[in-house]
């Protein structure tokens, strides 16, 4: 999982100490403002190792996993229609604030926001070295929605973990955190991956790591997924890097009408994901009634 790398947001001076119940925020101009603003931007989020928890959803599965919280920041009505979880939240935020609705919109990312917002300290992820029973991996994926999708998808799938090269897109942007429907807080997640590296320590240690491949003579659905298994998918446009194609040992085709050129690489994730899920329990059944 992830592991806390030390730094927790400081709570930001009001001069009206910690909590701010009391008194609304309507100033565009305010420090928090400006501070959360920033954190719109990648640059800032990693500079800060901060990012946004936007929205009611989010707030509910951070709570749920205990993902620590810094400033938290929510319109009174918000606060009177989710009147629990708001008292769950400034139990464990740094900073409650109670913002105007234009503030509110100032502070996040979508257009039309919820009435919740949420400073969260980034974490620095503990290395994934128990060999996966079933995990995914991707190179240079650079669409937030893509990734956000692919980790539901894993999620959904009991998969182990996701590992993701360098070059792919920020796993703390809005986007990714939203399209993930809240399961980034719960699968474990790799960035910045030497995929060739690790491909040559998953086959050392008996994993098959399997890539698609429109010529590969295997249909997805005969190979056994039921072994210890890393899916491996690439770019949306471009694919595999020729290096990393060549490191696999096992590729397999998603037979598809002729006229359609590939999937998306999020449909394709769930095609394979869930092959393997269901020759796994197809197993477990077996098993039971023997």
């Amino acid at each position: 999982m992830l592991t806390p790398i030390g730094i927790v947001p400081s709570p930001i001076t009001t001069g009206m100490g910690k909590f701010m119940d009391a008194a609304m925020l309507t100033s565009l101009q305010n420090s928090l403002v400006k501070q959360i603003r920033k954190l719109h931007q990648g640059k800032f989020r990693r500079a800060e190792q901060q990012f946004l928890v936007e929205g009611t959803h989010l707030l509910q599965e951070a709570l749920a996993t205990r993902y620590p919280l810094g400033v938290i920041c929510s319109t009174e009505a918000w606060q009177v229609k989710h009147a629990q979880l708001w008292q769950q939240a400034i139990a464990v935020a740094t900073q409650a604030v109670t913002v105007s609705p234009a503030v509110l919109t100032a502070m996040a990312t979508t257009v039309s926001p919820d009435g919740v917002v949420a400073i969260a300290p980034q974490f620095s992820p503990a290395a994934l070295d128990a060999p996966p029973r079933l995990g995914l991996a991707v190179e240079t994926l650079q669409d937030p929605g893509n990734l956000g999708t692919l980790i539901r998808t894993a999620a959904a799938a009991e998969s182990d973990g996701l590992w993701l090269s360098a070059d792919s897109v920020e796993i703390t942007h809005p986007k990714v955190l939203r399209a993930s429907a809240g399961q980034w807080f719960r699968l474990p997640m790799q960035p910045g991956t030497d995929l060739l590296s690790q491909i040559d320590t998953w086959q050392a240690k008996g994993v098959q790591v399997v890539a698609t491949e429109a010529q590969a003579e295997t249909p997805y659905w005969a190979l056994d997924w039921r072994l210890p298994t890393v899916i491996l998918l690439g770019n949306e446009g471009a694919g595999l890097s020729a290096p990393v194609k060549a490191a696999v040992h096992q590729t397999v085709t998603i037979p598809m009408a002729a006229a359609v050129e590939s999937l998306n690489v999020s449909i394709a994730a769930a095609i394979l994901l869930f092959e393997a899920r269901r020759q796994r329990l197809g197993e477990t059944a077996a098993l039971t009634h023997e």
